[in-house]
């Protein structure tokens, strides 16, 4: 059961919530609204999520915004939810409407050139098998493997990839099983400003995530009225006022939306 009085911060967003004729919901995927598993197109939603989504984006009060990762094509599926939400794939390099138009974010050559060096030397030392070969990143995921198979490619891919990310403009990003080599813009601090920037002023927004990724969307929304919240087993130091372990309290949280949005509380398997 989720307290909300033991979260003020919590509390005070949701009455502001019930009395706003319009919000916005932003969250992040894998960590946060899906478990991770080893084969990561196997990482569907928790259950009860989907219902729970569909059901915010039926109230017609709410704009749902995901903000992933992965190629926005990738969530919009696993997810599975219909219609669907705008999503924001590849950190917020590319951004999917719900009427299905897709807009990319514009790289620079040398950005590009970096990242087929990167390509390159997987291929190289045969690891392609683990990446995740993305427009505007390349992701190395060991998730599944033994400890000592993961820190031994960690180890190889830190050392060929450190050098490529001290270049202007880039970085080398950590992330639950793995790390990843991409522009430092556009990032989910990027994405979540420019959701902001589209919503009337006062309108309460939220965003969820889990990973250290998720960060820059914390720190964007820091001090403008937004409730940010991390959702994950174990506690992290973060930049999120709040804390929700999933699945359970991410649930109770979904249906406290629900209910201050008027819209019918959506059941599933919990």
């Amino acid at each position: 059961m989720l307290d909300v009085d033991a979260k003020p911060s919590l509390r005070r967003f949701l009455e502001e919530l019930r009395g706003s004729a319009q919000s916005a919901l932003a969250l992040d995927y894998d960590g946060t609204l899906a478990p991770f598993r080893i084969d990561r197109f196997q990482a569907f939603p928790y259950p009860g999520v989907r219902e729970k989504i569909r059901a915010i984006v039926a109230s017609g009060r709410t704009r749902v915004v995901l903000i992933s990762g992965r190629r926005a094509e990738e969530v919009r599926d696993l997810l599975g939810v219909a219609p669907a939400p705008e999503i924001w794939g590849q950190h917020g390099g590319q951004r999917l409407h719900p009427d299905g138009r897709s807009e990319m974010v514009a790289m620079r050559d040398s950005d590009r050139v970096t990242l087929e060096e990167a390509k390159t030397w997987l291929r190289s030392e045969r690891l392609e098998h683990l990446a995740e070969l993305k427009p505007q990143g390349v992701a190395v995921h060991w998730r599944g493997l033994s400890a000592k198979n993961a820190a031994t490619i960690g180890e190889r891919v830190q050392e060929a990839f450190a050098p490529l990310a001290r270049r202007p403009g880039m970085s080398l990003l950590e992330f639950d099983g793995g790390l990843e080599l991409r522009p430092t813009e556009p990032n989910k601090g990027t994405a979540i400003a420019a959701v902001r920037r589209e919503l009337p002023a006062g309108t309460p927004l939220a965003f969820l995530g889990d990973d250290t990724t998720d960060e820059d969307a914390f720190r964007e929304l820091r001090g403008t009225g937004a409730l940010t919240a991390l959702v994950r087993v174990q506690w992290r130091e973060t930049s999120a006022e709040v804390w929700l372990r999933p699945p359970e309290e991410l649930l109770d949280f979904l249906d406290a939306w629900l209910e201050r949005v008027g819209a019918e509380q959506a059941g599933g398997e919990r």
